[in-house]
């Protein structure tokens, strides 16, 4: 069958079940390295300083990078904002010490194309064990026997600044933990940077694992492998990303909170951007082409046409 989710993914007789499990040492290595540091170094150089400047740094790079940067806008592009800002939360996205843009990317549309499809491998669906899925997702690949093409968009591709982001994602953590050490010494070192990413990693795992084996779901997609569901005790923590249910029912959207009483951080700093002239074109649920099987599974406060609206804003402030 042929199914393009964000359009990256071209798909030609490609099979999402068949494949193998490989372990990645650059990635495995990484994340080792990090946890390890932040287990012993952390008790060790935890002050109130420290905590602060893990929490601040946390909310920039998870909220306004990952979620914002690199998810809603790189990945989705459900808004549109100036270039410079674009690459400023790209590169916030990168401090998270995942991958890289073009990495992000990668792994978002794998995962999602083979969701997408009617089976798909136990690694996609998180349907392992709590423990095996956890060391599958952060320190292992899938190898597909007949894997999808992978494209991406030319503008993207050629941006001389995003490749080298993704030649040096892992480098960059080097000024920040210089400026850290310079400002605050090894305390605010260790907790902003192996603290920070060892926390972010397990906790994008961890979203990703429960928000694909079940909970409160207010849509359902028809024949697909795998469902999102919603961890509302979650919303303000992941900036909004929690909301997974929403986001499986309609991927486009700037807004991930669309139900009332979910909060989405992440949504209200686009409004932000919005309100100062910095975003555009901003997609909501009730502008976007509802999936093909989407279907209401809990009824609740939604427009007329049956789609949440949330707040619509205005060209200007």
């Amino acid at each position: 069958m042929s199914s393009i989710s964000t359009g990256r993914m071209i798909d030609n007789d490609s099979d999402p079940v068949t494949g193998r499990v490989t372990w990645m040492p650059a990635k495995s290595i990484w994340i080792s390295a990090m946890t390890a540091i932040a287990i012993v170094g952390g008790p060790l150089t935890v002050t109130p300083g420290a905590f602060a400047v893990f929490i601040l740094l946390t909310a920039i790079t998870i909220g306004l990078g990952h979620s914002v940067g690199m998810h809603r806008l790189l990945i989705h592009r459900s808004f549109r904002t100036p270039l410079w800002i674009e690459r400023l939360l790209v590169y916030l996205g990168t401090l998270v010490g995942m991958a890289g843009p073009f990495g992000m990317i990668y792994a978002h549309d794998i995962r999602d194309w083979a969701q997408r499809q009617r089976d798909c491998h136990d690694l996609y669906a998180h349907r392992r064990s709590f423990f095996t899925d956890a060391f599958w997702q952060m320190h292992c690949a899938v190898v597909l026997d007949r894997p999808p093409r992978f494209v991406i968009e030319e503008r993207v591709r050629r941006d001389r600044f995003y490749r080298f982001l993704e030649a040096t994602w892992m480098v960059q953590q080097i000024p920040v933990a210089l400026l850290l050490l310079a400002l605050g010494g090894l305390p605010w070192a260790v907790w902003g940077i192996a603290v920070r990413i060892s926390v972010s990693l397990t906790g994008h795992w961890l979203v990703g694992h429960f928000a694909h084996r079940g909970g409160d779901q207010g849509w359902s997609v028809d024949s697909v492998a795998v469902q999102g569901y919603n961890l509302p005790r979650f919303g303000l923590v992941t900036f909004g990303e929690s909301f997974h249910g929403n986001h499986h029912a309609f991927p486009e959207s700037a807004r991930l909170g669309i139900e009332p009483g979910q909060p989405d951080l992440g949504w209200h700093f686009i409004r932000l951007l919005a309100r100062l002239g910095l975003a555009s074109a901003i997609k909501l649920p009730h502008m976007i082409v509802p999936r093909e099987g989407l279907r209401r599974v809990i009824p609740s406060e939604t427009a007329a046409d049956g789609y949440p609206r949330g707040d619509i804003l205005p060209d200007r402030p």
